[in-house]
């Protein structure tokens, strides 16, 4: 009979998870469904476990999104001793090209000299594209943070050109590409407490890093609630001047519940012919169908 029970209520809990997704589905297909725009989304535990998907292995381009990977890698140097967090880098006045999003140019329009985790915190929190550069010299050009993931088991990801190439040519951006399911996948990979990639430092100076992010505050926060934890990166292409499409409104990272309980969301909005209001609207309501299927 205890058994007998044991199995009824598991069968219980997969029957009512079941339905829980057919009703998320069913949300998701209603917030998509009117849209004209492609829509990559992926949703997973914390574990990496694909939960729910859309065009989730469509190659999809990440604009500022590779930010995040940028960190990554140059976190991963600084755990091998080539790079350290306190180390001081010369921006000099003529790195701060005026075409290019920079709240370091803002601030110093002289140059500066700055730290490498300040560095970091204006190309993660900020979004900085000239920070962002700075890190890819660094590191050695785009194409060793495509050999970092690659060599590493990622497959499903591009990046081979800077922000500086990227924001000079819209059909350059395309050469930069994820997929929302390889997105999650990196992020379960980064963000599990026994990840074997960055020592416990970096890990903790990463994601504390994604938790401040300042960009994108109508995207996957838009419609959470104010205390709701959401470790976040997005990335942007602007709209195009003649065909007023949008390539890239994007926000990958973890969500976090009330209690200790998490899922991991990535959303890329790409060939959007909806406006910007609209194009951060999908995301904000794909991740208040999520939160308040996995968080209640």
């Amino acid at each position: 009979m205890k058994k007998l029970l044991i199995i009824l209520s598991i069968l219980s809990i997969k029957l009512a998870y079941g339905q829980d997704l057919r009703k998320l589905n069913n949300e998701i297909d209603q917030i998509l469904g009117s849209k004209k725009a492609t829509v990559g989304l992926a949703i997973s535990d914390l574990k990496g476990n694909l939960m729910v998907s859309r065009n989730g292995n469509k190659h999809l381009p990440m604009q500022s999104v590779f930010k995040f990977h940028i960190g990554v890698v140059m976190l991963s140097e600084i755990d091998k001793g080539k790079f350290r967090l306190n180390q001081k880098v010369t921006i000099k006045k003529e790195e701060l090209n005026p075409e290019l999003y920079s709240p370091i140019r803002d601030k110093y329009p002289e140059g500066c000299v700055l730290t490498i985790a300040e560095i970091l915190q204006y190309t993660i929190s900020q979004s900085d594209n000239v920070a962002c550069d700075v890190l890819l010299k660094l590191l050695g050009g785009p194409n060793t943070i495509e050999i970092y993931f690659r060599t590493r088991g990622f497959k499903n990801i591009a990046i081979s050109i800077n922000e500086e190439t990227m924001q000079s040519n819209w059909d350059l951006q395309f050469n930069n590409w994820i997929t929302a399911a390889e997105s999650n996948k990196i992020l379960a990979a980064f963000y599990a407490k026994n990840q074997k990639y960055l020592s416990k430092a970096s890990h903790d100076f990463l994601w504390k890093t994604m938790e401040e992010t300042q960009t994108g505050a109508n995207r996957l926060k838009g419609l959470l609630p104010k205390e709701i934890v959401v470790a976040h990166k997005t990335g942007y292409s602007g709209k195009h001047k003649t065909t007023n499409i949008y390539a890239a409104v994007n926000d990958i990272g973890v969500i976090g519940c009330s209690g200790n309980k998490k899922f991991i969301i990535s959303v890329l909005v790409s060939d959007s012919a909806e406006d910007f209001d609209s194009n951060e609207r999908i995301i904000a309501e794909l991740a208040k169908a999520c939160f308040d299927s996995f968080c209640k």
